[in-house]
């Protein structure tokens, strides 16, 4: 008897602007793991391959295996219809999709995943495509936008059945009905060292692989959604962290290592120090970037010293604004004292200020502009990069009551008003010139 088969699809982006900043579905791959340990053949059809067959010359990527997506210009959404950008859908062309999913066996599941919340008019393309091909096996959606914003979810995307958070054991669950058996049903989604590897090995190309050591944050920003996707602090030991390195590097030639955790450096005398301590030791010739910020206040000269031995080449700091005195109504990360320790501590350990960027938030409700050329200035002043940071409204954050005041749209109707592309927070309408006069400062040497 053939194995049963689960096709999981990473959509495609529909937006003013994408790249491939070190973005990969990991919850996708986790349970294409999850599921082949569990008996299942898996297939993975990426919407966003930069390596598609279907393009003849490929896409020789960029430093560090980072990237542009294939892009074709598509009509606006009428309710964006405001805004004076070009629209576009980003990633693979439809008939490439549509050969890709007549090529894959007849399917028992189908998972897809979502990202962005107001990325969903790209999911509802993909999930049309995919019913055309294959309109009876359960079409089961999960991801950010499913979990943010699941009543959207469930009435828009077309999905059979959502599922909000991490999926591994919904998902098993749900393997379990279909096949009549009980797969993995020791399997602990709370014991991230049992978890098998991400099947980042499905990919075309591997040119960056990401890498999750804790999900979780304890912090709880005024302006993030993290302890909403994800509201437990799971940690791996590092002796699983390293062995998934040795994996992919000696396997697979991976070079480059994406830290996808949102809280690497939270106790970190706990978790962070002994894990680099490791990678240290093993000198392998890899690579570290950190596009998630990591938090300021983790940061000592040892941890300084040890990140720049274990190799990390992209470092980016959550700090979000310098005005310090004021900054309690977003959130308690740092003080004014800990950033200027920690950009010193950088420096001292042999950090450039091309490699360690601090993120600023840009866009916020009633944010004087002021306030941001301060913070771009400050971050100068302390040898690091200021990189802006637009905010995106999300719903269930302590921020969003605010953001649904200052905005020109109605924020709650529907999540396509909170892209931070239109910059939603603000009563005019777009403008090129607010980004323009932030570039200019952020370039101004």
């Amino acid at each position: 008897m053939p194995k049963p088969h689960a096709l999981l699809v990473n959509p495609w982006i529909h937006d003013f602007a994408a790249y491939d900043f070190w973005a990969k579905p990991m919850g996708l791959y986790f349970l294409a793991g999850v599921l082949r340990k569990a008996g299942w053949r898996v297939s993975l059809i990426d919407c966003l391959d930069r390596f598609h067959p279907g393009q003849p010359s490929g896409d020789p990527g960029r430093r560090y295996g980072r990237g542009a997506y294939l892009k074709t210009q598509i009509s606006k959404p009428a309710l964006l219809a405001d805004v004076n950008r070009r629209f576009s859908r980003y990633g693979i062309q439809p008939k490439w999709l549509e050969t890709d999913l007549r090529a894959v066996p007849p399917p028992d599941l189908i998972l897809v995943t979502s990202l962005m919340t107001y990325w969903y008019t790209g999911l509802q393309e993909t999930i049309e495509s995919i019913r055309r091909i294959w309109p009876e096996p359960p079409l089961v959606l999960g991801g950010i936008y499913a979990s943010l914003c699941e009543s959207h979810a469930r009435r828009h995307s077309g999905a059979d059945r959502v599922i909000t958070g991490p999926g591994e054991r919904a998902v098993l669950d749900l393997a379990a009905e279909i096949t009549g058996g009980n797969p993995m049903s020791d399997f602990d989604p709370l014991d991230l060292d049992a978890y098998p590897y991400p099947a980042l090995e499905l990919q075309h190309r591997i040119t960056y692989a990401p890498l999750i050591t804790s999900r979780g944050c304890p912090f709880n920003c005024a302006y993030c959604a993290s302890h909403l996707v994800e509201p437990r602090r799971l940690v791996r030991s590092p002796d699983s962290v390293l062995e998934e390195i040795r994996h992919w590097h000696m396997g697979f030639g991976v070079t480059d290592f994406v830290l996808y955790d949102d809280a690497f450096l939270a106790d970190a005398r706990r978790h962070a120090l002994p894990l680099l301590e490791k990678i240290v030791t093993a000198d392998l010739p890899v690579r570290f970037h950190t596009p998630n910020a990591v938090h300021i206040r983790g940061i000592s000269r040892d941890t300084s010293r040890l990140l720049f031995q274990a190799g990390f080449k992209t470092l980016r700091l959550g700090l979000e604004t310098t005005e310090f005195e004021n900054r309690a109504a977003l959130d308690r990360k740092v003080t004014e004292a800990e950033f200027q320790k920690t950009a010193s501590a950088l420096r001292a350990a042999g950090f450039d200020k091309d490699q360690v960027g601090a993120y600023l938030l840009a866009g916020l409700p009633d944010q004087k502009f002021e306030t941001i050329a301060a913070s771009i200035e400050a971050v100068k002043r302390a040898g690091i990069t200021p990189i802006p940071a637009y905010y995106s409204p999300i719903p269930g954050t302590a921020l969003w009551p605010e953001a649904v005041k200052a905005s020109r749209y109605k924020l709650a109707a529907d999540p396509i008003f909170t892209n931070n592309a239109i910059l939603p927070c603000s009563k005019e309408p777009f403008s090129w010139e607010y980004i323009t006069r932030i570039r200019r400062l952020v370039d101004d040497r």
